[in-house]
């Protein structure tokens, strides 16, 4: 993000009204450059013309939704009420909704190019580790809507992980992380089974099924640690994925406003989780 209206307004407010005048100048600029961050626009190869971030995200979301429907073999009609339910929740207009569509048949496409749309997504992102990580998210949430993740879907979704900069490990305990924070929401979909250990890059003996609510065990894997790390190390890693997943800053970096409830719901599972593991170790 660029610094010049901060810089600006630092000078113009210290010109004008000191010390004081320059620290709101300052905010001012930083305000400023927020904005043109925001309405900025980046270049795409795939969707043919110069688009804003946001725009860019939410047609790169529908476009691989497209390809992971895809990789199953077909398209059901449960992925076409996933995509548009997810279109009636963002509350696309008219415009927007066909952009999705179109975006979403493209990525059925046979030769669609998966590496190199990833690779301009990352790019007109600026790199911005928490967006990448809230896109690949909603990918694997929407992978995991039936009930079963496909070997096909795993591949698509690893492609996608690693064109954003996460290696096979990563891309395996992020996936430990999604399926126990799914317990900490409404009607949460899996709970993971012991047994499992990491070996080469790869998660292994690992099955998941439908569970009647979060257990301590998912509230470890939803923050990244263990039952046996002390209090510090469990808040340190907390107040970095609440940070990392705090709504308004994610929208300020590009994610769609659109998507704002699906960022506020993913920060209410790292503060449930965080809450339970507290409550557990008796911590206040």
């Amino acid at each position: 993000m660029s610094f010049i209206g901060k810089i600006l307004g630092f000078i113009v407010g210290w010109r004008f009204g000191g010390f004081f005048g320059a620290i709101l100048g300052a905010f001012l600029g930083h305000l400023g450059d927020k904005k043109i961050y925001e309405m900025g626009r980046v270049n795409s190869s795939f969707f043919k013309n110069k688009i804003t971030r946001q725009e860019l995200f939410t047609q790169t979301t529908f476009a691989v939704l497209g390809h992971l429907s895809k990789s199953k073999g077909r398209i059901t009609e449960d992925d076409i009420a996933l995509a548009t339910n997810l279109m009636k929740q963002m509350n696309l207009d008219d415009a927007g909704r066909k952009s999705a569509q179109d975006a979403f048949n493209r990525g059925k496409q046979v030769d669609f190019p998966l590496r190199k749309v990833i690779q301009e997504f990352r790019i007109g992102c600026g790199q911005r580790a928490d967006l990448l990580r809230m896109f690949l998210t909603v990918q694997v949430k929407a992978a995991f809507l039936d009930d079963e993740l496909h070997e096909n879907e795993k591949e698509v979704l690893y492609v996608v992980a690693e064109g954003l900069g996460l290696s096979r490990f990563q891309f395996e305990q992020m996936l430990a992380m999604e399926f126990a924070a799914r317990q900490f929401s409404q009607g949460g979909f899996y709970q993971q089974q012991s047994g499992g250990h990491y070996q080469q890059g790869n998660y292994q003996g690992h099955s998941y099924q439908r569970s009647s609510g979060p257990t301590l065990e998912d509230a470890y894997k939803v923050l990244g640690v263990s039952a046996t790390d002390d209090r510090q190390t469990v808040k340190r890693a907390y107040r970095r994925l609440m940070n990392e997943n705090h709504p308004d800053k994610l929208v300020s970096k590009g994610l769609p406003k659109e998507m704002l409830e699906m960022a506020k719901e993913k920060a209410q599972q790292i503060q449930s989780a965080y809450d339970l593991i507290c409550k557990a170790k008796g911590w206040k």
